[in-house]
């Protein structure tokens, strides 16, 4: 029971560090923001994982994977989240994001030959519905997807390939160690990007109000580096089938979020979509298919009948004569 407490605390404060995300973008230079705040996060997680005593030093091919997955999940991921989120609402940025988990599932059966069956392509089906019903509101029509939206999509389908390269490595690498290194070499790799699109973006650090350092210390720390740890233990507990079907919390944690704390008004189509994308996660995850298939089994079991006494008896006699005439 506290392991589900937990998870869905995690879920409440990445819903709420959509909302921070949203604060700090407009307080300071977007990318620049996201590198320095990556840093904070690389090193907040390193001393948590150092006192767990799980740190080791990588061989030559989880360097590879790691490297190239924090090419994708951070710099591209984060950079893209960054400027999309100066663009758009947060409302529209968390239903959009909530569509991770589909998408992995997606390219998981693109590159890791995962199965595919009829309810995964009725959920696939039911993400992108959901997704078009975010999208396309504020003109109502095909074509009409907004830069920023453009940029958050592409922030998410970053971390999605990401995952993949992840899935390849955290056989040998806990997800903990691999996380700590992608933050804190990933900050570094966009801190360097941030000095190409944003050469002045430090001198905006110098603006900010002591409230808004505290919700960039507080998404750091709290919500990027305290949560993966919390949501990797989460995992440990249920499994990672179970603990990502929490994942669809974020965007109903976030949309209230944006409603309460930002004043962004809650769209008839956003809590459609919500519906849509929701749905898809749970069917296009494979979670409902696992499920059925867990209750098949243990119907299939239940409806075996019983084996007698009698005719235990008479199998380990059987059993015995084979015994002798050998």
């Amino acid at each position: 029971m506290l392991t589900y407490v937990l998870l869905v605390i995690v879920m409440l404060i990445w819903g709420l560090n959509v909302v921070a995300l949203k604060l700090l973008v407009e307080a300071f230079a977007p990318v620049t923001m996201q590198a320095v705040r990556i840093f904070v996060a690389g090193v907040s997680l390193f001393i948590v994982l150092y006192f767990l005593k799980d740190l080791r030093w990588l061989n030559k091919k989880e360097w590879g994977y790691t490297l190239l997955a924090t090419v994708f999940g951070v710099v591209g991921h984060h950079s893209f989240l960054a400027l999309g989120l100066a663009q758009t609402s947060a409302s529209n940025a968390a239903l959009i994001l909530g569509m991770l988990p589909l998408t992995t599932s997606v390219l998981a059966m693109i590159f890791l030959h995962d199965r595919m069956t009829w309810l995964r392509l009725l959920g696939i089906c039911c993400g992108f519905i959901g997704v078009a019903f975010v999208v396309l509101q504020n003109n109502g029509g095909l074509g009409t997807i907004s830069t920023g939206d453009l940029f958050i999509l592409l922030a998410m389908a970053s971390q999605a390939f990401s995952f993949i390269l992840i899935k390849k490595v955290t056989a040998t690498l806990s997800a903990g160690e691999m996380t700590a290194v992608m933050l804190l070499a990933g900050s570094v790799m966009l801190f360097a990007f941030s000095l190409w699109v944003e050469p002045h973006g430090l001198d905006t650090f110098s603006q900010g109000s002591w409230w808004i350092w505290l919700v960039f210390f507080a998404s750091a720390i709290i919500a990027t580096a305290l949560g993966h740890v919390l949501f990797n233990m989460g995992i440990n507990k249920i499994g990672a089938g179970q603990a990502a079907v929490f994942n669809n919390l974020v965007p109903f944690f976030a949309l209230v979020s944006a409603f309460l704390f930002l004043g962004e008004p809650l769209l008839l189509s956003q809590i459609f979509g919500f519906i849509f994308i929701a749905t898809g996660v749970l069917l296009g995850t494979g979670y409902v298919d696992e499920k059925l298939k867990r209750a098949n089994l243990m119907v299939h079991s239940q409806s075996k009948p019983p084996v007698s006494i009698h005719d235990q008896i008479e199998a380990q006699g059987q059993h015995k004569a084979k015994s002798d005439s050998v």
